[in-house]
């Protein structure tokens, strides 16, 4: 019985142990993906802001093409 019990004890601490692992890595994928979203919305927010002002980095021309 003791044994038994033991045993259970040893499969739920290394239940235990590998959860903890686990949320560990998903906090740090977390964050991870919450820089990289930061990051991407500042970038947004600046092609936005240049479109806004018309220096996209280039001019469309307003003719047709050629094939026409």
């Amino acid at each position: 019985m003791a044994n038994e019990e033991s045993e259970r004890l040893g499969i739920l601490e290394s239940r235990y142990a590998f959860l903890e692992k686990h949320v560990a890595a998903q906090d740090r994928a977390m964050l991870e993906m919450a820089a990289r979203l930061d990051l991407l919305e500042a970038r947004q927010k600046q092609l936005r802001e240049r479109v806004e002002r018309g220096t996209d980095g280039g001019t469309i021309p307003d003719e047709r093409p050629p094939h026409y």
